[in-house]
């Protein structure tokens, strides 16, 4: 082979590289997705290694509270987030004017009734405190809760979103106490009995199984979801985020490393 021709053709392996590496990095997707810690974000990292497989790199940022991953979501410093249940994604929309809508539904993490003091929910007596969730829809669901323990009744009228103002009987002379949702398990040692999210008592090393003296049926509507900005719904990367979330291999995660804690849903 003569030095023209050779050099023709490492001119043209070089520019078929060049090619390669451009269509790669064109093809490549990179998703920002929030989360709280557990399982949330502990279910999204056993995902990293499988997108990067499709050409997805995803980026897990962790926030501890339920108001930051939507407002990050819908000024677009987020891709998506996975924290919340359907009904505080209705309330957050209603009361901020975000247009984020569920993508994909993935699990329940059972609301749980917790104390330091009590070992049966029988044991709740006159004036104990009880702490609660101080968002619309967790809080709400959290009375519905105290009321199927038959520790109140609330007006049926509030429908999934009563506050303590719609309780029409509190024959213990309960007494509430609302907090962020994340300060939850730490009121443990100031009331009788706490209410506590899923997620946050998973943190606190809380098995809603064992450790809660009443816990949320199977039934629950409350199902933790993938969300996404309303005109995102046919990305092709968010659309793989969340047939990968629905898939065999998250279901055994879920149910290995949080069984009975965490219910998948698909």
């Amino acid at each position: 082979m003569n030095k023209r021709l050779l050099t023709a053709v490492l001119l043209s392996l070089i520019l078929l590289g060049a090619g390669l590496m451009q269509a790669t990095a064109a093809s490549a997707e990179t998703i920002r997705i929030g989360a709280t810690p557990l399982p949330h974000a502990e279910i999204l990292e056993t995902l990293v290694p499988v997108l990067a497989e499709q050409g997805i790199t995803l980026q897990v940022i962790e926030f501890t509270d339920y108001v930051r991953p939507n407002l990050a979501l819908q000024d677009g410093d987020l891709d998506a987030n996975y924290f919340q249940h359907q009904p505080y994604l209705d309330q957050f929309n209603a009361d901020h004017g975000t247009d984020i809508v569920s993508l994909a539904g993935v699990h329940i993490e059972p609301l749980g009734v917790y104390s330091s003091r009590l070992e049966s929910i029988d044991e709740v007596d006159t004036g104990a405190r009880v702490s609660i969730p101080n968002d619309a829809t967790n809080g709400g669901r959290a009375l519905l809760l105290l009321q199927e323990a038959g520790l109140i009744e609330v007006d049926p009228d509030a429908g999934i979103v009563p506050s303590v103002f719609d309780i029409t009987a509190n024959p213990l002379n309960l007494r509430f106490f609302e907090l962020e949702a994340a300060q939850l398990a730490r009121s443990l040692e100031d009331v009788e009995i706490a209410v506590i999210n899923g997620n946050y008592a998973l943190e606190a090393n809380l098995v809603p199984t064992q450790d809660s003296i009443f816990l949320e049926g199977a039934e629950s509507p409350y199902v933790n979801i993938l969300a996404v900005r309303a005109e995102d719904t046919e990305d092709p990367a968010l659309l793989a985020l969340a047939a990968a979330l629905n898939s065999d291999a998250v279901r055994d995660f879920i149910t290995t490393r949080y069984p009975d804690s965490v219910v998948p849903t698909f």
